[in-house]
């Protein structure tokens, strides 16, 4: 695939994917079209060799694997990890606010959100909806308003001179997102949901019973530069490596039926990963060992295995490069990075971050580092999570970005198709160097 290709598709994907039900639902498509057989945990398994499968939890996190040869203990598995939820405004159980005569939404802060560029933009609601259907069943549906419905206006400066020196956010006071003028009697969000249900072919729905709905931006995704050096979008912290991963596994398998591959997306990273399909919880080590088996076959498995943990790297600001440590300033356009921090919350190591170098000198990949300035805390990934719960050796690599957890961020326009190769490549590796 070539470089305008692959960042089209990425750039499709995006657009697609204003939440992790939705990114959960794109990749899910991808890979039924490339072959990729579903599987459901409530079933029994019955995998073949040389073939594709993928799984998902809460709708929100997937694993897609490859079964090779089945020689799962002495191959291991190429594995890359990634997460699909990005920091947002969580749409309130209870949002209905009526004042001054606007219908608002209350919102609640997931992750750790920039707010400030959240004001003023073109936004739209998007999520999963549980309902009641006609005949009584329980169903749920995943929903996309896609056009602006909504915006957060901000304070004129005449109202708050000192706006520019010092103006604070308060979550709840402030960010309550305008969807109009509408009587209180005649709208509430459920009510709105299900006409959007309607809309959207559940025309069996009756009545909607809660919701995981998110405010996102319509500015669609697209190129930035004098010469389209740069990608804009939301949610490239970590769909960006959500789509590069499943981009190398679907390469990779396409090109080697013979070692066994695995992507591991998960949500709730930028909230702890501690749920039912967070990193921090059994979803990955039990799907490895409905494949592998448990005990030491298990055991032996991983320790042929390897895991790189993508996720976004900082880039060095051109107007704040005081940030970053004077030697580890990562620039768009030169690489993916290699990410490292001696208190472990990035969980590469120098025997894992060799085998990364190696693999980018293989198919011709600049590589850079990131190290925090040493008086200054880093964030941290589901690299070192992983690690922890499965106890496979693992490393934190990604695209360096700007603007990270903003509202539109932005990221060279050849890191992730570099970082492509580089995980195909990898994926396909019969046997790790050091073995």
């Amino acid at each position: 695939m070539s470089l305008e290709a692959f960042n089209q598709n990425l750039l499709s994907f995006l657009a697609q994917s204003p939440t992790p039900f939705h990114a959960t639902a794109e990749m899910a498509n991808a890979l039924k079209a490339t072959g990729f057989n579903q599987l459901f945990e409530n079933e029994t398994w019955q995998l073949k060799p040389q073939q594709g499968y993928f799984v998902t939890r809460n709708d929100s996190s997937i694993i897609a694997f490859t079964t090779g040869s089945e020689n799962y203990t002495q191959q291991g598995f190429r594995m890359v990890g990634a997460h699909t939820d990005s920091p947002c405004l969580k749409v309130m159980p209870n949002a209905e606010r009526y004042q001054q005569g606007y219908f608002q939404l209350g919102l609640e802060v997931y992750g750790g959100v920039l707010l400030a560029p959240w004001f003023d933009r073109d936004l739209s609601l998007a999520g999963r909806v549980s309902y009641t259907s006609k005949s009584g069943k329980l169903k749920s549906k995943l929903i996309n308003f896609e056009k602006p419905i909504g915006i957060i206006p901000s304070l004129a400066i005449h109202l708050d001179r000192e706006a520019n020196n010092n103006r604070s956010i308060n979550p709840q006071k402030d960010i309550p997102v305008i969807l109009g003028q509408l009587p209180k009697d005649k709208t509430n969000v459920r009510q709105l949901l299900l006409e959007q249900l309607h809309q959207q072919g559940a025309e069996d729905a009756a009545k909607v019973l809660d919701y995981d709905m998110v405010c996102y931006d319509t500015q669609l995704p697209g190129y930035i530069g004098l010469n389209q050096e740069f990608i804009a979008s939301a949610r490239l912290d970590n769909l960006l490596s959500c789509y590069t991963g499943m981009a190398a596994l679907l390469t990779a398998y396409q090109q080697d039926q013979q070692q066994p591959m695995l992507l591991v997306c998960n949500d709730h990273e930028e909230v702890g990963s501690l749920s039912a399909c967070g990193a921090n919880g059994p979803f990955l080590k039990s799907t490895l060992e409905r494949i592998v088996s448990t005990g030491e076959p298990l055991t032996v498995c991983l320790e042929n295995s390897l895991m790189i943990s993508a996720d976004n790297a900082h880039g060095i600001h051109p107007n704040y490069a005081d940030k970053h440590e004077s030697n580890h300033g990562p620039k768009l356009n030169e690489g993916p990075v290699i990410k490292v921090n001696a208190n472990q919350r990035y969980a590469t190591t120098s025997e894992t971050s060799a085998l990364f170098r190696w693999v980018c000198d293989e198919v011709n990949v600049p590589v850079q580092t990131f190290v925090s300035r040493a008086d200054m805390a880093c964030g941290s990934t589901i690299g070192p999570i992983t690690a922890g719960e499965v106890g496979v050796r693992t490393l934190d690599v990604g695209a360096p970005t700007f603007a990270m957890h903003s509202i539109r961020e932005l990221a060279g326009s050849q890191d992730a198709y570099a970082l492509c190769k580089a995980l195909s490549y990898f994926m396909q590796l019969q046997q790790l160097p050091h073995q």
